[in-house]
């Protein structure tokens, strides 16, 4: 068993880092400096400043619980339970994908876009596929005032998620959750038309990292045999419900870039951008409807 956690800041902080750094965790310092500050709501100005301040037994025994799970392999932000994403603090749960700094590639990709539609109609009407925690549903809503939001999930547990984030975040007013099957359900037309769609294929989900294959929902990864099932469905449905000269922006892998783009331009769409996230790799493909 491993030994007591001290109950005074600085030793505690310490402590939890050398005992995420023997279970080889990726990155044990910030793990660390994560869960104490969360559990005891604290700040890393406070453990640099006052490393004798005491932390109360009851607090001492949450983070010792929090370590042993990020040592098992659990994400940290699922032990938080909650993960930042464009600035905004998204609530997680079981059913929900844990939205990562990749996916604000497509928010910024079609965040011009937004603007202008608001700007020029007074609305732009956003579909967001597979919303899970909301995130690029609220991310664009927090950013334009006048844009609304339906955020589409197969999930319940995961609608039930996204609405609590867009209460949360004062958004409730603007963001519409409904539960369907891609778009079974769906009604009307939207400006923009935005997905973060399951692309990995079947077999490779098993070869993912522990803490993705582990701990995001299945429903969220299995894009299908060869990974592109979700983008065949998006480019054959999407243009009855896409306004003329709308836009549809899909998160891709990022060996995807020429099999999802040649699905859309053999279903009419042209070309709008491919855009690349902070690593440099192909992450968003955004295409456009031409007029009929």
């Amino acid at each position: 068993m491993a030994d007591q956690l001290p109950e005074t800041l600085g030793p505690l902080l310490r402590e939890a880092q050398a005992r995420l750094a023997a279970a080889a965790t990726d990155d044990p310092a910030l793990d660390a400096r994560l869960i104490v500050e969360h559990f005891s709501g604290t700040t890393r100005t406070q453990a640099i400043a006052d490393p004798e301040r005491k932390v109360d037994a009851d607090i001492v025994a949450e983070i010792d619980a929090a370590l042993r799970r990020r040592a098992g392999g659990e994400p940290v932000h699922r032990i938080l339970g909650y993960r930042e994403f464009y600035g905004l603090r998204l609530s997680l749960s079981p059913e929900t994908l844990e939205p990562r700094p990749d996916t604000e590639t497509l928010v910024e990709a079609v965040l011009p876009f937004v603007n202008a539609i608001a700007a020029r109609e007074g609305v732009c009407r956003i579909l967001d596929l597979g919303t899970g925690t909301g995130a690029i549903a609220l991310a664009l809503l927090s950013a334009v005032p006048t844009a609304t939001a339906t955020g589409v999930d197969l999930s319940a547990g995961a609608l039930a998620t996204a609405t609590r984030n867009a209460g949360q975040l004062g958004l409730a007013r603007r963001f519409t959750a409904l539960q369907s099957d891609w778009f079974e359900k769906v009604s009307g037309r939207y400006h923009v038309i935005a997905a973060n769609p399951p692309y990995i294929p079947s077999e490779d989900i098993g070869n993912l990292q522990d803490e993705v294959r582990n701990f995001d929902p299945r429903l969220a990864l299995d894009g299908g045999a060869d990974g592109l099932n979700p983008y065949r469905i998006i480019a054959a449905e999407a243009v009855r419900f896409l306004e003329t000269e709308g836009r549809i922006a899909v998160e891709i892998g990022h060996t995807q870039h020429d099999q999802v783009s040649k699905i859309f331009t053999v279903a009419g769409y042209v070309p709008g951008g491919a855009f690349r996230d902070l690593g440099g790799n192909d992450r968003v493909l955004v295409f456009e409807r031409i007029k009929p």
